[in-house]
């Protein structure tokens, strides 16, 4: 009998686990990390951020905040796993840094507008799982015409990790003030290529950098030499402006930049964007 209890005793300890693990995400966010190499934390939905962690609006309220992964207007057509609010958070020390770099900005009659700050583990492997669906292509019409889905992998466009979730990397772009809101993207509307002329492309009311943000194409490269003229001019501006606050440009993609030194160099963080999460603000 000892043995029997002593055994019944371990099943109902480990059926208490398994209910934990089971419960610290919500269906459709599988919390928990994926990629190997580096630090990915465990966090649940309700977990909060570590201390380091701010909400941009209250660092700079002045730089806009067109959240894209809360919203369907992406390259998967749906809200990303891990949004729960439109809220740009990053790291005490890149929020500061592109405080610096609006100040310098806003002199010369701009102001920076972020489509993406920090990104939880949990949204990395939401596109990592849309990507090997070559079925799901709803919105290549815009967001990849000339690749093939099954390349994204190869070509560095989808990866298992993401420094969007170290803190200290944000997807931006400049808007000449005062510079009126972008409409909303309405679900099943007509698509047109991202580097389509900016005429043609999805309305947006930043500077023409040649391309959309996430425009999965060689043509957002950076310093890519068949963008000339106005467009060239507005991808330095934003480069020349957020270099001198301490910000990397990542030469693919006109819109990612990384403040340096991070923060958390080898931390991939996966608690969810939300106020909530920041301390238990709300």
């Amino acid at each position: 009998m000892p043995r029997l209890a002593a055994a019944l005793r371990g099943l109902a300890v480990a059926a208490a686990a398994l209910v934990l693990t089971t419960a610290a995400a919500p269906p459709g966010e599988a919390a928990g990390p994926r990629p190997s190499g580096g630090t990915v934390t465990r966090t649940p939905a309700t977990a909060t951020a570590p201390g380091e962690f701010v909400a941009l609006r209250d660092v700079d309220p002045t730089i806009r905040q067109e959240m894209r992964y809360f919203t369907p207007h992406n390259f998967m057509g749906v809200p990303v796993t891990g949004y729960r609010q439109p809220l740009c958070v990053l790291t005490r020390d890149a929020a500061r840094a592109l405080h610096r770099a609006q100040l310098s900005f806003l002199r010369r009659g701009y102001t920076l507008k972020v489509y993406d700050c920090y990104r939880p583990q949990r949204a990395v492997n939401h596109f990592v799982d849309w990507a090997k669906d070559l079925g799901d292509q709803r919105m290549k019409g815009e967001f990849y015409p000339r690749i093939d889905k099954s390349t994204l992998f190869r070509d560095g466009y989808i990866a298992e990790k993401s420094g969007h979730s170290r803190g200290s990397t944000v997807d931006l772009t400049l808007v000449r003030l005062p510079g009126l809101p972008t409409r909303p993207y309405v679900p099943g509307e007509p698509l047109a290529k991202c580097y389509a002329p900016k005429a043609e492309r999805f309305p947006d009311n930043s500077l023409d950098m040649g391309t959309g943000f996430d425009c999965f194409d060689t043509l957002a490269h950076t310093l890519d030499p068949r963008v000339q003229g106005g467009q060239r001019a507005n991808r330095l501006l934003l480069k020349e402006g957020l270099e001198r606050a301490g910000f990397r440009n990542y030469d693919k993609e006109w819109w990612h930049y990384t403040f340096t030194p991070e923060t958390f160099p080898d931390t991939y963080f996966d608690f969810p964007v939300s106020r909530r999460a920041l301390h238990g603000r709300r």
